[in-house]
């Protein structure tokens, strides 16, 4: 009965989706030929490839160079796709993995910068809905669904994984990089929220599952922008299985074979590549207990103040690394990110999405700050370093400047609809 439904709700928006098709280009113009022209579609397929296999179907992100950072037109390609392959029968369970040393790095903000300076307001808020709406669909999935995030995962690209009922993590070695904004020197598996360092907010599903991990870690991460490797995300619950680089194609090979649905077969067949292993004597998992400490605290100023003493007292240099990245954030995202996250944690994925929607068509709008813009320029686009934040401080961040990210959008401008009562009717 509730895959009947299904098809019913697909069959009467994709209508809407051909109808969109201005979103999935940013640069289309008119032409008059006898010939139809494909180059367009080809290119957003490129974007995101499809690999069939016996019972099952693998989407791979495919913008290497970009570190597989998603545009509208992946957003909205991946919708399609998963969508499709729920209602095929004939496909038992799902993959998702990126092509390169990155799974993804997150949403294109830079894309997105250029829309806000062009005045395409609206592009930036269908990519938004659209990525949200991917992200609901995976966590509500029919079909068992695997991620491998073998290399640098961030922001929207954790969210588009994170969801899923399996998530695999390596140990592979990712070398010296920027992608404009921050360096990486890490050996293992990359995972991130710096949204607060660029002037945004942990999106697409963070509040949700950034609020569920142990103790106050979510605010810790959520703040400083500070990574964890793939040991720690085991460790911490963000994946559920870790193995070694060099067995990828093997396990890759075993889950192309299958041919099954069930979750545990799959399961029990990526256990078979699997490795236990624990975090190192540095890890910052480690330091829950000054963690709980410092990040429990009501407000960003007494975390800051917490911080501090827990420096002037241990002397401990972890305290001074996150007290400076915490002071390199815009003032006003890393309150509205505090409270979002404190939200999250008595709210279930749906009603944190349509939050999180909120918060960042405030931002896109420039209705309180211009800090998304103003931290994207000086990260990624000028990469001088030294974005002006407004406000400069935290004290002048008032409450109500916080506040206006989270009530209703009012009747002019539509709020998140998604599929909840069809999705999960016992809600």
């Amino acid at each position: 009965m509730r895959m009947n439904k299904l098809k019913v709700l697909l069959s009467l928006t994709q209508p809407l989706r051909r109808s969109d098709s201005r979103f999935l280009s940013n640069h289309h113009c008119r032409h008059f030929s006898a010939q139809p022209s494909y180059a367009h579609v080809d290119y957003i397929q490129e974007q995101v490839l499809v690999e069939g296999r016996a019972k099952s179907r693998a989407a791979i992100l495919n913008r290497p160079s970009a570190l597989n950072a998603i545009t509208p037109s992946m957003a909205a390609r991946l919708s399609r796709l998963y969508e499709s392959w729920e209602e095929n029968s004939d496909i038992g369970f799902v993959m998702m993995k990126g092509n390169g040393r990155a799974f993804s790095s997150g949403a294109d903000v830079v894309t997105l910068y250029e829309l806000i300076n062009e005045g395409k307001i609206e592009e930036c808020k269908k990519f938004f809905e659209t990525l949200y709406k991917f992200v609901y669909l995976l966590g509500t999935y029919l079909k068992p669904n695997v991620a491998i995030l073998d290399g640098v995962t961030m922001g929207s690209g954790a969210g588009i994984s994170l969801p899923g009922m399996f998530r695999v993590v390596t140990d592979r070695t990712v070398r010296t990089f920027s992608n404009g904004a921050f360096l990486y020197l890490a050996k293992d598996v990359v995972y991130s929220t710096p949204e607060a360092q660029i002037g945004f907010h942990p999106d697409a599903g963070a509040s949700y599952y950034l609020s569920r991990l142990p103790g106050y870690l979510g605010e810790y991460l959520a703040l400083t922008g500070e990574k964890l490797n793939g040991v720690e995300m085991i460790a911490c619950g963000l994946a559920t299985h870790y193995s070694l680089k060099e067995r990828l194609p093997w396990l890759e090979e075993r889950l192309g074979k299958l041919i099954t649905d069930d979750r545990l077969v799959i399961e029990n067949s990526l256990a078979q590549y699997g490795d236990l292993v624990y975090p190192d004597s540095k890890s910052v998992l480690h330091k829950f207990e000054k963690i709980d400490k410092c990040f429990s605290q009501d407000t960003v100023e007494e975390i800051i103040e917490a911080l501090e003493r827990e420096a002037a007292e241990s002397h401990d240099e972890w305290c001074n690394t996150a007290l400076n990245k915490i002071k390199e954030a815009s003032p006003l995202s890393l309150k509205v990110a505090l409270k979002s996250i404190r939200e999250g944690r008595f709210q279930p994925l749906d009603q944190c999405l349509v939050r999180e929607y909120r918060i960042s068509i405030n931002w896109v709008s420039k209705r309180v700050s211009d800090d998304f813009c103003e931290g994207v320029r000086a990260r990624l686009v000028d990469k001088d370093f030294a974005p002006k934040w407004g406000p400069t401080r935290l004290e002048e961040v008032t409450t109500d400047m916080v506040d206006c990210f989270f009530i209703p959008l009012g009747e002019l401008e539509p709020e998140l609809n998604l599929a909840t009562a069809l999705r999960e009717p016992s809600m």
